[in-house]
């Protein structure tokens, strides 16, 4: 595994402390779980770091919540933000907002749920639809850009955006210092980006592993290649995991995780069904998908004693449990 040299290195400790500082107080210290029976299904011990806990139900408020936090400072004349997102990014983006005084403008596809749509009003974001495609989405966030003299917030390929998902992990490591690996999902790349960056200079030893969805394997192949793959047409129920990797997070992607293992919608979903059943834990498919690969031939090969895993979210419908219908 590549080590990034003082010159290359796009981030690093002060990032994550000065994230920490401005959540202090506002987003939740998550809580590590332990589970007797993922230990003996996977061969090590595991150390779930709960993140479907965290405000909004994920990780991404952390994110959110820095990036707006640090704007207000540099930019202290931006009182809109914008971004476009039909998930998780988008409630942490109204909320942050909300909290700092500022008014948050989300793009969504027409097609979004209801349950997200109203989701993200309740947090105070101002909904504006678009067609269902990429390039409608980036054009429409343009305009409001334009309208409303506002700042474009990316979910992932930003630096403070990386920075306030490293805290996660931060968190993680000083509650157990002591870990072999943290496995964490990988689609953007921010979470896992912050956990490179944490786990790096927190750890004398804490290597980092990616968990993806079979159906949008971009960030295996990638790595595997050392050439930077984009995502085309993904197919997994793992709907939080489908964007590509930005050049922030390759670049930090690329040096620092160790491996990449992908499971299929039959296990992210078997492993949900375990997760609620044995954990009693409400987690989404995208949020299952770094356990499910603790229980992987592959994962098992590898040996690890302690591992810190993240769930990274519980934002699901639950009238629609994956395992009530045909995979």
């Amino acid at each position: 595994m590549e080590r990034l040299s003082a010159e290359d290195d796009p981030m690093g400790l002060e990032d994550i402390r000065k994230a920490q500082s401005r959540l202090h107080g506002v987003a939740h210290q998550t809580p590590v779980f332990t589970s007797t029976y993922f230990n003996n299904l996977s061969g090590s011990q595991l150390y779930f770091k709960c993140e479907n806990f965290q405000r909004i139900g994920a990780f991404k408020f952390r994110g959110a919540y820095n990036a707006l936090s640090a704007l207000r400072v540099a930019k202290p004349q931006v009182t809109d933000v914008v971004t476009h997102s039909s998930g998780n990014h988008a409630q942490a983006l109204a909320l942050a907002a909300s909290l700092l005084g500022l008014k948050a403008h989300i793009v969504m596809p027409s097609n979004v749920s209801s349950v997200k749509r109203n989701a993200v009003e309740c947090y105070g974001g101002n909904v504006i639809l678009c067609e269902p495609n990429l390039p409608a989405r980036e054009s429409t966030a343009e305009k409001v850009v334009q309208q409303t003299h506002g700042e474009y917030i990316p979910p992932y390929n930003h630096r403070d955006i990386i920075a306030g998902q490293g805290t996660a992990a931060a968190e993680l490591l000083e509650e157990i210092p002591d870990l072999d690996a943290i496995i964490a999902p990988i689609g953007g790349g921010g979470l896992i980006s912050g956990t490179c960056i944490a786990a790096k200079h927190l750890s004398s030893h804490c290597i980092v592993l990616a968990a993806e969805p079979v159906g949008a394997d971009d960030a295996k192949r990638s790595l595997e290649s050392g050439v930077l793959i984009p995502q085309t047409n993904p197919r997994t129920i793992a709907d939080g995991l489908l964007t590509s990797l930005g050049d922030l997070t390759w670049n930090i992607v690329r040096r620092h995780v160790k491996q990449v293992i992908t499971v299929s919608d039959e296990e992210i979903i078997n492993t949900m069904k375990l997760i609620f059943e044995r954990m009693k834990l409400v987690v989404e498919p995208s949020g299952a998908v770094s356990t499910a690969a603790c229980l992987t031939k592959e994962f098992q090969s590898l040996g690890f004693q302690k591992v810190g895993v993240i769930i990274s979210g519980g934002n699901l419908d639950l009238n629609k449990l994956p395992w009530l219908t045909s995979l």
